[in-house]
Formats: structure tokens, C-alpha cells, sequence
């Protein structure tokens, strides 16, 4: 998937959908890993996120 992909959501209350890109938001959460909280990490391996289960991997 293109990083620059998005997906239209629609947030609980607003009216219009807004864009999402995802690929940017796993891409930046990968790279600042080192500030996740355990649960948060847990959650992410969950998901299959395989880099969430190496720490200091890239």
C-alpha cells in the first residue's frame, strides 16, 4: 500500500468523513516504538504488527 493511502472514517458526532492515512500513522508509530507503552505494544502485536514483538528492530 502506497504510503500516502488513506482511508475515509467517520468520527462518532461529526458529520463528514475525514481521511486517515494509514500508512503514514503505522509508519510513524514503527519508527517511535521506544515510546509505547507495554500495552500498547501488546496490542500492536496482536494485530500481527511483527515489528512490535522486536525491540530495537527497524
Amino acid at each position: 500500500m502506497p504510503r500516502g493511502a488513506g482511508e475515509q472514517i467517520t468520527v462518532d458526532g461529526e458529520r463528514e468523513p475525514v481521511t486517515v492515512k494509514l500508512c503514514v500513522r503505522v509508519s510513524n508509530t514503527r519508527t517511535r516504538r521506544d515510546k509505547l507503552s507495554t500495552e500498547q505494544l501488546d496490542a500492536l502485536r496482536e494485530l500481527g504488527m511483527e515489528w512490535a514483538a522486536v525491540e530495537g528492530a527497524v
